[in-house]
């Protein structure tokens, strides 16, 4: 059973990893993982990983968390509130979040993200598990006074290095109820953010079947399905984790 994937760089060359323990299994592709036709393997920190997918959309949803409305005092949204933010924007973990001159006000956000495992158009809720992959730390960085500057989210969202994702993939075999999971968001050992998914107003089949209806979701898109109260700001020198129960732990740093 595949628990958690990853992506590295071997030989110059990005390549799939299937992680046990401490070791690497190397594939030249992703298709190469279920024949385990694998090149070699690797000490994990001999390693660098990357962002664990190149995604052709991140499709963000918005005010999704009971106790995050509660502390904004908004009402609950009757349906999910989605944006996008580019492919451009993404990092790995343990690379680094660069704060615009544009900007005065950069926020971190924690994040629960479902990554797609196959191609799916107007997915019925019962049937949405199928089409997951799995499940990964997010952190969808927002500059905040360029959101309230604008009205509408796109570029405050959309910077280089605003969506880091990683460290890797914990396959849905291994995560059976994503509605229960910790979520913590810690800013130089502090902890910032902490709640559990349980707080999720619109589930994860929710989710993919009213994105679906709108877009194709393709392989290795990724769901990032809102954050919890406690959103603050970031400022050079921090260091930002994001930290999911059975997932782990994404590190960044700020530039």
């Amino acid at each position: 059973m595949i628990l958690k994937i990853c992506r590295v760089m071997y030989k110059n060359k990005k390549c799939f990893g299937v992680i046990d323990g401490e070791d690497v299994y190397i594939f030249d592709s992703f298709e190469k993982i279920e024949s385990n036709e694998y090149l070699e393997c690797k000490k994990m920190v001999k390693l660098k990983l990357l962002a664990p997918v190149e995604p052709s959309k991140i499709v963000c949803i918005g005010l999704n968390y009971v106790d995050h409305a509660k502390e904004l005092g908004m009402k609950i949204p009757e349906e999910p509130i989605i944006f996008l933010k580019p492919p451009s924007s993404v990092v790995g973990d343990r690379e680094y979040i660069i704060l615009p001159s544009s900007s005065s006000r950069v926020d971190y956000e924690a994040e629960l993200a479902v990554v797609i495992g196959k191609r799916g158009k107007n997915i019925p809720e019962k049937d949405a598990y199928k089409y997951v992959l799995g499940y990964t730390c997010f952190n969808d960085v927002t500059a905040r006074d360029l959101q309230k500057k604008d009205g509408q989210w796109t570029r405050s969202k959309s910077f280089d290095t605003f969506a880091p994702i990683g460290p890797w993939i914990v396959t849905k075999d291994e995560i059976r109820n994503p509605h229960k999971l910790d979520i913590k968001l810690i800013l130089n050992n502090e902890i910032k953010q902490n709640s559990n998914t349980k707080n999720l107003i619109f589930s994860i089949p929710k989710l993919i079947s009213f994105i679906s209806e709108i877009m194709t979701l393709e392989p290795f898109d990724v769901i990032a399905t809102g954050t919890p109260p406690g959103v603050g700001p970031l400022k050079r020198g921090d260091t930002v984790k994001v930290h999911i129960e059975k997932i782990g732990t994404l590190t960044n740093y700020v530039l």
